[in-house]
């Protein structure tokens, strides 16, 4: 069984839309990856390899265009912040646009590629030899005898 995944081999999702901007500083857009999860616990994406993010009412504009502070974060989702709007830009209203994302997932694996793999380690312990030279000295007995 191959359990090689690469990332191009991805699925996108339909658009994901769980949250509506209210008015007021502390409100925003939420589509963060846990929330989505939270709202749709059918929701299975073991991990994201790209995403996408749009403004529900302007889906052919870059949300970089749009002029607001919007995160699209391929490692949470995206978050939109009330409070960090601006009214100068060319939205000129102090709370979010309803964003959706799109994501592609990474394919599932089959059960055996996703199996935790039981290891057995083996100690082995090798002998210790250690060398030691003897150096011994021989004395050969010298024997005289006189006749």
């Amino acid at each position: 069984v191959d359990c090689t995944v690469f990332p191009e081999d991805c699925i996108w999702t339909d658009w994901i839309d769980v949250s509506y901007p209210l008015y007021g500083p502390e409100n925003g857009d939420d589509e963060t990856f846990e929330n989505i999860q939270n709202t749709l616990p059918s929701w299975n994406c073991t991990k994201v390899e790209n995403i996408s993010c749009r403004a529900e009412k302007f889906p052919n504009i870059p949300i970089e265009d749009l002029g607001q502070k919007v995160e699209c974060d391929v490692n949470t989702g995206l978050i939109c912040r009330n409070k960090d709007q601006n009214i100068e830009g060319p939205i000129k209203i102090p709370v979010c646009l309803n964003y959706q994302i799109k994501v592609c997932c990474a394919p599932q694996l089959p059960p055996e590629c996703t199996t935790p793999a039981t290891t057995t380690t083996q100690a082995t312990t090798s002998p210790t030899v250690s060398h030691s030279t003897i150096t011994s000295t021989e004395i050969t007995p010298v024997v005289s005898s006189t006749t």
